[in-house]
């Protein structure tokens, strides 16, 4: 058990963003002291990387783990809710799929950078934290805990009785463990990238539906649009990196503009500065990062640094603020001392990172391809038409996912039981309805 900081303990939390934000803030609620090092600069000093916002879909997990820091309501006042998919076809005609039976519940789009910047400013409003920016991680024993740091002053050793990587899919504290006897590590690169583009307001309003994710779904590539608080949208474009159809065959602002208007023509009178922001902004990897195990001596990995996954299904952030919350919770259990919390951490989350990992992974042939499919699109109504003739019995994969906090491992076979019982019961009908029908032919054959 991590104790509260009259007992002199001391927690380390690599990587301020995020989940190490969360993490440093829930621990200080309890009265423990944490350090809490950041590589770059303060970024609300500096702002957000062009082409990197990647805004984030924020759902019921993350909102729960926000809730408990009190940023829940000021996280959703800066939000816009999105209730369903707006699809868009090659030849500008729409279609609208609801995420929810009932077509209220919604998932959340936010900045990334401006969650960011409220989740430091929580974090520094507790006495127990202290946020050290530009240090970067050198040197990391994990059996004693000690760290050698870099920042503007020089290097120097930092020691704690639990260092907590919560720095993202290319973590160093994940580094400096990788080599050790025992350690797996595999990271899968997708053969895509993803580029942001940017639809500005229009006359001062959306230049689309707000309250939609917008998918243009074009087989073995997609772009989407996220709306933003200012009126805007942040489309990502999720392309394969070479070939015809890729980023590399573009590169001429009229190799640009044709390739567009073919492709997506409703979105290119939108876009204004098309040509400049496909030429300047970056090709961001996707990649699924795999390891065991998280926790080695006074050490643990938590978010992307365990488990980065695809972001195909929204839930790269709220996946990791289970994480926070979860480790907390088994730290400040009396009848746990710190090995074993960190051993049931791992063991509790492991299962559910890699069934969210596959989930967004399949959820790619989903929003690329599969919605444009007349048997998907009837499979979705049927699905919804069973939530709301079954309430509570019947529930998609997709609200289990988005707006409960179901355990990500349990969902899989929540949704075969129910379709088993749909299917059980759609059967013993028919055959009602068969048995029906004999007894009346026999019947009419005996008059």
């Amino acid at each position: 058990m991590i104790v509260a900081s009259n007992s002199g303990q001391r927690v380390v939390v690599v990587g301020a963003g995020l989940s190490g934000c969360l993490f440093a803030t829930l621990l200080a609620q309890r009265g423990l002291t944490v350090d809490l090092y950041e590589r770059r600069a303060d970024p609300r000093l500096t702002g957000e990387e062009r082409g990197r916002s990647i805004n984030l879909a924020i759902s019921a997990r993350g909102l729960d783990a926000l809730a408990r820091i009190g940023l829940a309501d000021h996280a959703l006042s800066d939000a816009l809710p999105m209730r369903g998919r707006t699809l868009h076809s090659r030849r500008g005609e729409l279609g609208y799929q609801s995420y929810s039976a009932d077509g209220r519940r919604a998932i959340n789009s936010i900045s990334r950078a401006g969650l960011n910047a409220a989740l430091l400013d929580r974090a520094e409003m507790e006495p127990g934290v202290t946020v050290h920016f530009g240090h970067r991680l050198v040197d990391l024993d994990a059996d004693s805990g000690t760290l050698t740091v870099v920042g503007p002053a020089g290097e120097h050793e930092v020691h704690a009785d639990l260092v907590v990587g919560c720095d993202g899919a290319y973590s160093a504290v994940r580094r400096a463990l990788q080599f050790s006897e025992g350690f797996d590590f595999s990271q899968t690169f997708l053969p895509y990238g993803y580029k942001e583009l940017h639809i500005p307001a229009q006359d001062g309003d959306f230049a689309l539906d707000p309250e939609s994710l917008h998918i243009w779904p074009r087989g073995s590539s997609m772009m989407i649009a996220l709306p933003n608080v200012d009126r805007s949208f942040t489309c990502t474009l999720f392309w394969p990196k070479e070939g015809p159809d890729g980023f590399a065959a573009l590169s001429s602002g009229g190799e640009i503009l044709d390739y567009f208007r073919a492709t997506y023509p409703d979105a290119v009178p939108l876009m204004p500065t098309l040509v400049e922001d496909f030429q300047h902004n970056p090709v961001g990897s996707l990649v699924t990062v795999r390891c065991a195990p998280w926790v080695r001596g006074r050490v643990a990995l938590l978010g992307d640094a365990a488990h980065a996954i695809l972001p195909f299904f929204g839930q790269g952030a709220n996946c990791a603020f289970e994480d926070c919350v979860v480790l907390d919770e088994l730290l400040a259990d009396p009848t746990l001392d710190l090995p074993r919390a960190l051993s049931r951490y791992e063991q509790l989350r492991a299962p559910n990172t890699e069934a969210i990992a596959k989930m967004a992974q399949e959820n790619f042939v989903e929003m690329s391809d599969r919605v444009n499919s007349r048997l998907f699109q009837w499979q979705n109504n049927a699905r919804h038409m069973l939530e709301r003739r079954l309430p509570g019995r019947y529930v998609s994969r997709y609200e289990l996912v988005s707006f409960t906090t179901m355990p990500y491992a349990q969902i899989g076979g929540r949704v075969r039981r129910q379709d088993q019982a749909v299917l059980g019961v759609a059967g013993a009908a028919a055959a009602a309805v068969g048995a029906v029908a004999l007894l009346g032919m026999r019947a009419l054959r005996r008059r």
